[in-house]
């Protein structure tokens, strides 16, 4: 199976079934993958504050939910992480495809790939960045577990090493 696929079925044995996202071509797999799916409810936005709120609104009336983003999205993210998933325990999923190393030619990709792990441990927020097809599974799922038996948000980073990455024009 493809990185994709695992995603998508990992995320319906633990009945996420939210999925938001600001569009992205390495993520275009399973964003098609949960489009296509009628267990999923896919819903494109702007920009990733609206996508979090989305999951935590929803988090709050009930339902499982995750965030889809780039390394750059993230960026956006410390202070509705901070004032909102963390002190309300709100466990947020979120994935976000890796840019900013393995030959990058945009700085603003590489700084926020430089500041996006260490924003995570300033905010306790349990990361793993998946290198192999072999341990994504196994990280996807017992991360899941973990976040919702605690009530803490997790965030799941997509190496180039694991989905190509984006491919760049010379």
């Amino acid at each position: 199976m493809a990185w994709h696929e695992i995603v998508r079925d990992v995320l319906k044995r633990h009945n996420v079934s939210l999925v938001t996202y600001v569009p992205d071509n390495v993520l275009r797999p399973l964003i098609e993958g949960v489009e296509a799916d009628a267990f999923f409810t896919a819903l494109a936005c702007t920009r990733e504050e609206e996508a979090l709120g989305i999951v935590a609104g929803a988090w709050m009336g009930g339902l499982r939910g995750i965030v889809l983003m780039q390394t750059s999205g993230f960026a956006t993210l410390p202070n509705v992480l901070a004032s909102l998933a963390v002190p309300f325990q709100i466990p947020v999923a979120m994935l976000v495809s890796e840019r900013g190393t393995l030959g990058e030619f945009n700085i603003g990709q590489a700084l926020v790939a430089r500041t996006m792990r260490p924003v995570l441990d300033a905010l306790a927020i349990e990361h793993h960045t998946m290198t192999r097809l072999d341990e994504a599974e196994f990280i996807l799922d017992r991360s899941l577990v973990q976040a919702y038996a605690t009530m803490a948000p997790v965030c799941f980073i997509l190496s180039p090493l694991l989905t190509g990455g984006k491919v760049f024009v010379k």
